[in-house]
This record gives C-alpha cells, sequence and structure tokens, in this order.
C-alpha cells in the first residue's frame, strides 16, 4: 500500500496555474525526486503534501490518514526540511536538536542523530559556525528528530560544493537503509539518477513522465553516441566516417575535421568494425569515448529546455 497518494492537486496564484492535474503515488522505503526547471511547481506541490499550503483542489493521502482529518497525526509522522531552514545560530548542533525533540512526544535521541548526520564531532559548536554543508545536514537532523516515516527534502544540496553534496547523499542512502521514504526535489541530474528509485519530471505544473531512471533513459533511445579522435587527421575520419556509415548499427554521423562523432544502436560491434577498418588502412586512433544517456538528456527531450541550476 502506498505510503502517499497524491490525486490531482491544483493551485493558482492569481492567473498563474502553478500546479495542474498533479497525481503519483509513494511506496514505503522509497526515494521518490521530483526534478523540473525554476518555476515548474516542485515546491509548491512539496508545500501542499506537507501541509504547508492549501491546494485549490485535489487529494492528498497518508496511507488512510487526510490532512482534514488527521493533521495532528501526519504531523507527527513526516519530517520536513524546506529550502530555508530555520536554525538558531547561537546555540549548538546538539542543543537545537534537543529544542526540536521537545515538540514531539516520541523523539530520536539527539545522539543518535548527530551520528547519522556526521556531526558528533560538532555537536558543541554553534550553527553561526558550521559550514554551508554543516548546516544542510543539521537541517536534515532536524527533520529526523520525531523519526518520521516520510521525510521531505527541499533542494537539500543546492549551493553546496561536490563533496558537501555526497556527504548529504550518504544520509539520504542511509535514510533508505533504515526503511524511510524520503521525497526529494532536486536541480542536480546526478543526484536525481543516483539516489533515486523513481523521477517525477515537472514542468509548467503538469507531470510530463514518471519512471524509474534507468527506465526513463531506455524508453528515450537506444543510441548511443561513440567519439573517435585520428593522429592520421582529418583524411583519416573521413574516410572512417564512410566506412561507419556502411554499418546497419549506425544511425548518423558527425565529422569535424580528424574527429568522428557517430550514433549506434550496437557500439560494441560497431566499434569492433571500425578497429578492424583502421587496422587495414593503418589509421592511428588517439582517442576514444561511448557516451551514455543520461537523466539530463531525458529532461530536455521530454521539456525542450536545458538544465539550470
Amino acid at each position: 500500500m502506498p505510503v502517499l497518494e497524491v490525486n490531482r492537486l491544483r493551485k493558482s496564484f492569481g492567473d498563474v496555474r502553478a500546479v495542474e492535474e498533479i497525481s503519483f503515488s509513494v511506496e514505503p522505503g522509497e526515494i521518490f525526486t521530483i526534478i523540473g526547471p525554476n518555476g515548474a511547481g516542485k515546491t509548491t506541490t512539496l508545500e501542499m503534501i506537507e501541509g504547508l499550503l492549501p491546494p485549490d483542489s485535489g487529494d492528498i493521502r497518508f496511507g488512510s490518514l487526510t490532512w482534514v482529518k488527521d493533521e495532528d497525526r501526519i504531523k507527527r509522522e513526516i519530517g520536513v526540511q524546506p529550502q530555508s531552514s530555520a536554525l538558531f545560530d547561537l546555540l549548538t548542533v546538539q542543543e537545537n536538536l534537543e529544542l526540536f525533540a521537545t515538540f514531539y512526544p516520541h523523539a530520536r535521541p539527539a545522539a543518535e542523530v548527530m551520528d547519522m548526520i556526521s556531526l558528533t564531532d560538532q555537536r558543541n559548536k554553534h550553527v553561526k559556525k558550521l559550514s554551508g554543508g554543516q548546516k544542510q545536514r543539521l537541517a536534515i537532523g532536524l527533520a529526523m528528530i520525531n523519526d518520521p516515516k516520510i521525510i521531505f527534502l527541499d533542494e537539500p544540496t543546492t549551493g553546496l560544493d561536490p563533496q558537501a553534496r555526497r556527504n548529504i547523499w550518504d544520509i539520504v542512502l542511509k535514510l533508505k537503509q533504515i526503511g524511510k521514504t524520503t521525497i526529494l526535489t532536486t536541480h542536480y541530474m546526478e543526484e536525481a539518477e543516483k539516489l533515486s528509485d523513481r523521477v517525477c519530471i515537472v514542468d509548467q505544473g503538469k507531470i510530463v513522465t514518471l519512471d524509474t531512471p534507468a527506465a526513463l533513459i531506455d524508453r528515450l533511445t537506444k543510441e548511443r553516441e561513440v567519439r573517435l579522435s585520428f593522429l592520421d587527421g582529418a583524411t583519416a575520419a573521413a574516410e572512417t566516417e564512410q566506412a561507419a556509415r556502411q554499418n546497419a548499427a549506425v544511425v548518423r554521423t558527425e565529422l569535424e575535421g580528424a574527429s568522428l562523432k557517430l550514433w549506434t544502436t550496437k557500439p560494441e560491434e560497431t566499434l569492433y568494425d571500425l578497429f578492424g577498418f583502421t587496422k587495414d588502412k593503418g589509421y592511428r586512433v588517439e582517442q576514444i569515448s561511448i557516451r551514455e544517456m543520461s537523466l539530463e538528456d531525458v529532461f530536455i527531450a521530454f521539456t525542450g529546455k536545458e538544465w539550470r541550476d
């Protein structure tokens, strides 16, 4: 049974339709990620589900619970890390966690949460002295303090350096290991691809596609991009291009000086044939790479937009 069901959510601000007919469900223990360009309706959707914003219409159910009938219980069963977190700068890490723990009838021990977010060594450090990444980890810790079944993380790694971002990834994966359900929004394609069980792409307030990252990528195309550059210059590249066009698996080619790009549905077989050709001709290949399709390719294909951070 899904732990969350969203049915035909709608929200407008004046003449602007921020969210229109959004529906999905989330399974227990799943990392469910919502991605989309700025203004797509991600945060508005999340705020309605979290009970921070009333929808104009539509249903939100946490199992058998609804906001209308079970507000207090839902608040005890979810944890929220918003984009702008309310941390108390003059309190220490431990004091922040212990303060938030008093808001709930049952809470995880602060020491246990600090261990999960890797802030035990900073337990006595005041928040104002923490790095950006440490503050984000603490914000997630505050969302975890009530031991929620579902945790909402709204762009938790925005503005962080690559190492700090991966520290957040580790926490999200720890949450999955202990059986928590995580609903995540992000601007980062690599993040969504590595963490998510399923990805929901939203654009202009609507869901344009929803599936596992692998299924979305596989659905996009079976082609792979292969790049070769030649030490023997443009002539070698041009003749290899002619040979490549004879291969049934090659869909198209692109030639630029001593470099050749081709798209093939069978990259290994195509390269085997081309290496046979270059060996017979005595042409030397300087570099070769096979580019796999990514979630960013899926995003651009479905929305027609370049990804914007």
